[in-house]
């Protein structure tokens, strides 16, 4: 399946969507309205496009997900790493990792999650 390019503002959206679903439009307005600071309009905008691009849909004034947070975050994360790194994820993490100082407990994160990548 393939993901429909979401942006910033669309994102932070569905993350209010993904916390609370299902939530109804009359909460989720409520919800724009403190955590984003945006208008009932801004919000019918917005869910709009989200349902027009199959990430989201509304159904009896409720919203829901149709494509998990997991997936947009995944997708997302590949086509940063496709577009600023020519598709090189070592090239990535040696940029990320520049200046930066890991606790115990991340590098005992990030080992277990190469091993079970390797399937150790």
């Amino acid at each position: 399946m393939e993901i429909p390019k979401i942006y910033e503002s669309e994102y932070r959206f569905a993350c209010i969507v993904w916390e609370h679903e299902p939530v109804s439009i009359k909460e989720l307005i409520m919800l724009c309205q403190e955590r984003l600071e945006w208008k009932r309009t801004t919000t019918y905008t917005v869910l709009k496009k989200l349902c027009d691009k199959g990430i989201l849909k509304t159904e009896d004034s409720v919203v829901i997900s149709l494509i998990p947070k997991e997936e947009v975050q995944k997708y997302e994360s590949a086509q940063f790493i496709d577009r600023t790194f020519g598709g090189s994820f070592p090239m990535f993490i040696a940029a990320f990792m520049r200046n930066k100082t890991l606790t115990k407990k991340e590098i005992e994160e990030i080992e277990r999650l190469i091993d079970d990548y390797k399937g150790e």
